[in-house]
């Protein structure tokens, strides 16, 4: 057969667009496609045991490079596998190029087995989705769904390549994809205009998000903060947007609930956005969530995000760094004396408080009891390297895990975003394979692990050696608190919580698991346990568990009675 086929130049597309880790799980109408990645050595395939994980492993690997990251699913049944995956990457923004194949064009209209829409399928879940109908159109349509997963707002895509379309002779070039700069500045007058709102208010404040980190703003919103003495909020994000230590920077609006925020926002007379959307909850506030007089200026890459929720006085779809960079210069011209020396108040007040936090004497530990996150992050953060990257997914124990290790650089804390359980692990992994120098940590829940625990048998497989600490609590425990909000909402008495929010029985020993699949491991059940099992883990760069087994709130001998059959 003269020339190539599609199976070997959509390879050569990915490899020519920097594109050389494609995480994936085959089936039998890809099998030439994966049999051709064999002749390309540079393009890594990472294997893994169920598309959900390829789904995950991929966003750690595309938040950590924050580039364009390959995702290779099966037809129907894969992709339906990992369409919680591609909802949790959506709201994300991470830019996964999702190719899939199906037995061929020729079949369609036959309705046999495992046919389906599969645009349709993976629309709701992706920012576009399409199927190849031509090899004449194959790399045409690959770079254009290269291209709009990586311009904001960046979001999976999806392509369905059928087997006859791949198998064919393909004689379209090879060439980088295209992306278009969105390097983009507010007008001046915009810029000044929003400069004399903040300097004028006497409780500016900002929100801010992942735009941010991946524009490169940290240090241009730390300046406007100074200038300001505004306190920063962060509001759906996965990576650093401040260094957490900072005495500004206050932490974060409501996740799950709108009652949470509203005291956030409705307390300024002036409110900064940026990089982000307001505002993330699952039970969001329905009325206006600011001062019914207050300034609301908004400056985002992301349009749709702008005023779609609530009111915004000055929007202005536009670079994150830039626009940060004008209106630090704008302040800086504009303040008045007067107002310098207020921001500088609010500024040394900030310093206070936050010398104050820290005087407050810790929570004493008591012997015999169960373990609390707070013993083993103390432990952790004193054996740790400074560049360590921690990928948390442990969302009842991340504050702990943030007061011992503060989070203050883009690219070295990453955040599980979405709603849905089972990144912590595989994100791990994928952040590890984009720093194989590095010393990569994956915190998450003994729910969430079980999600997608046959991830480290891939750690294992690739040599991606990233550790895993289970936060291993017998319950949902987030649930736990989630409905004791629901009960106070409602003037329900407190009761004992439901026996689907128990993971007690049968017990789960996450460290069999791991050694099961090749991963050493070792359980944590006491804090003299602690240091010796943090040594092993931090002792050589293989994958290793710690199964951490801490408080919580479970009964088992009420589950075997109640719910065994």
């Amino acid at each position: 057969m003269a020339g190539k086929t599609g199976n070997q130049k959509i390879i050569e597309q990915f490899l020519a667009d920097g594109m050389d880790h494609m995480f994936g799980n085959p089936g039998t109408v890809e099998q030439g496609f994966l049999d051709a990645v064999a002749e390309y050595p540079e393009m890594k395939y990472i294997l893994t045991l169920q598309e959900s994980v390829a789904v995950m492993m991929a966003d750690g690997y595309a938040r950590a490079t924050q580039k364009p990251t390959i995702v290779q699913l099966h037809s129907s049944p894969g992709i339906g596998n990992a369409v919680g995956a591609l909802y949790q990457a959506k709201r994300g923004h991470a830019p996964l190029v999702v190719i899939g194949s199906d037995a061929g064009l020729q079949y369609m209209n036959m309705d046999s087995q495992m046919a389906n829409d599969l645009v349709a399928m993976m629309e709701p879940v992706t920012k576009y989705s399409t199927m190849v109908l031509s090899p004449k159109s194959l790399l045409r349509t690959l770079r254009r769904a290269i291209k709009i997963a990586s311009t904001p707002p960046m979001a999976p895509v999806y392509i369905c390549m059928p087997m006859d379309v791949l198998d064919a002779i393909n004689d379209e070039p090879v060439f980088p994809t295209h992306i278009p700069s969105t390097r983009v500045a507010p007008a001046p007058e915009q810029i000044e205009e929003a400069a004399q709102w903040l300097i004028a208010a006497e409780k500016p404040t900002i929100f801010a998000g992942d735009g941010v980190a991946y524009s490169g703003a940290n240090s241009e919103l730390e300046k406007v903060a100074e200038l300001l003495g505004a306190d920063v909020y962060g509001a759906e994000f996965g990576d650093i947007f401040m260094d957490n230590t900072h005495p500004l920077y206050k932490g974060t609006t409501g996740h799950m609930f709108g009652d949470f925020s509203y005291p956030i926002t409705s307390q300024n007379d002036a409110n900064l956005i940026v990089g982000t959307y307001m505002l993330p909850e699952v039970f969001p506030h329905l009325d206006d969530i600011y001062k019914p007089d207050a300034k609301v200026i908004h400056f985002d890459l992301n349009a749709y995000e702008i005023a779609k929720n609530h009111r915004v006085d000055l929007g202005v779809v536009s670079d994150p760094k830039l626009s940060l960079a004008a209106l630090a210069a704008a302040i800086e011209r504009l303040q008045t004396s007067e107002q310098k020396t207020a921001a500088e108040g609010r500024l040394q007040a900030a310093r206070e408080a936050q010398k104050a936090r820290a005087a407050k004497t810790p929570e004493p530990v008591v012997d015999g009891k169960p373990l609390k996150m707070a013993q083993f992050a103390d432990v952790l953060a004193q054996k740790v390297p400074q560049d360590v990257i921690i990928f948390d997914e442990a969302l009842t124990s991340s504050g702990a895990v943030q007061q011992a290790i503060p989070p203050r650089l883009p690219g070295s804390y990453f955040i599980t975003r979405g709603g849905s359980l089972g990144v912590g692990f595989p994100g791990a992994i994928g952040a590890k394979l984009a720093n194989p120098d590095k010393t990569v940590i994956g915190f998450s829940g003994d729910g969430g692990s079980m999600y997608t625990i046959q991830t480290l048998w891939s750690a294992v497989r690739h040599n991606a050696g990233a550790k895993f600490v289970v936060c291993n609590n017998g319950s949902y425990k987030l649930l736990q608190l989630n409905i004791d909000v629901y009960w106070k909402e409602r003037s329900i008495d407190s009761h004992n919580y439901p026996l689907s929010f128990d993971l007690s029985y049968p017990a789960i020993r996450f460290d069999i698991l791991a050694q099961s699949m090749g991963v050493d491991a070792v359980r944590v059940e006491k804090p003299e346990e602690i240091g010796p099992a943090i040594d092993r883990m931090l002792a050589d760069d293989k994958p290793f568990l710690i199964d951490l087994v801490l408080e919580g709130n479970f009964h088992p001998d009420w589950v075997k009675t109640n719910c065994s059959q």
